[in-house]
């Protein structure tokens, strides 16, 4: 079985547990260091010879353009995150639909390619922010992947369907229509992956718990996903994550903590995974399932 094999595009003082130290403002007076660990990452799949998704920062697109030209030159899947990393909770919608709007033709004019996938930040498609879907769907975007079927202090939606699934659009007040759109049609899913063990529901493969979780551990999750509920895993990381001497910042040490712990193993999880299993990117695992069809992706 393949599996979806996906890295968020951004630069480590975009991440959440930096938002409250940093103000957009001060990025660009920051140390980059995006493009490097994404050419890592890119020269790691050339090596394993597998593509994957790449949901790009459209505030990193706009200011290397080159960088996602060779993201798509190597043949992966260029997917928007974005433009300015702000959690959906904290915009309005025309606010959101700026943003997107901005990303996706940044992002666009820099592959020379359509983008159909979204990524929120911190996955913030949580229920009180569903009504993103339906903008999503408005400028162009076929799926998401933002919704984590888990309790967590940041995001989450614990009852939401585990596996891949169209999500039936959203009216204005946040109400379920459940009639698609006018042809019956409605933005595809693929949710992050969790495991249920008595009853609740634990992530695995990405970011930080991927981080966290010994290799052995994340191996045999998946391969229990895969054998016993024979559903595809997605799995997430950001190029920061492989980067183990990314400039500390300015917060408390748990805070610290909670985003560098184990950056020093990542890559190395990385090389066993790409042995370990078969990966493709999003827009084929969905289209190889059903979930899109192959019209609606050419």
């Amino acid at each position: 079985m393949k599996n979806a094999l996906t890295f968020d595009v951004e630069e480590y003082f975009h991440a959440e547990a930096f938002a409250r130290t940093l103000r957009p403002e001060e990025w660009p007076g920051l140390a980059s260091r995006v493009v490097d660990t994404t050419q890592r990452l890119l020269d790691m799949l050339d090596y394993a010879n597998t593509r994957a998704t790449f949901f790009v920062l459209g505030w990193v697109a706009e200011r290397y353009p080159a960088l996602v030209q060779e993201i798509a030159a190597r043949h992966h899947e260029i997917a928007c995150h974005g433009y300015g990393h702000q959690m959906i909770n904290r915009q309005t919608r025309q606010q959101f639909a700026e943003d997107v709007r901005r990303a996706k033709a940044t992002i666009e004019d820099a592959a020379g390619v359509a983008v159909i996938g979204y990524r929120a930040p911190t996955f913030s498609v949580i229920r009180g922010t569903l009504w993103s879907l339906e903008v999503l769907w408005e400028n162009g975007f076929l799926y998401d992947s933002s919704i984590f079927p888990i309790v967590h202090d940041r995001y989450g939606i614990p009852d939401a369907p585990r596996f891949p699934y169209r999500v039936p659009m959203i009216n204005v007040n946040g109400s379920a229509n459940g009639n698609g759109n006018a042809h019956g049609h409605a933005i595809a899913e693929f949710p992050l992956s969790t495991i249920s063990v008595l009853g609740h529901r634990l992530p695995i493969a990405g970011g930080g718990y991927f981080r966290l979780l010994p290799y052995a551990v994340t191996r045999r999750l998946i391969q229990r996903l895969n054998a016993r509920e024979h559903q595809p895993v997605i799995v997430y990381l950001h190029p920061w994550e492989l980067d183990v001497h990314q400039p500390r910042m300015r917060v408390g040490w748990l805070t610290q903590m909670r985003h560098s712990v184990n950056t020093h193993t990542t890559e190395a999880k990385l090389r066993c995974l790409l042995k370990d299993f078969r990966f493709a990117p999003v827009r084929e695992i969905l289209t190889q399932g059903g979930v899109l069809t192959a019209r609606e992706t050419r």
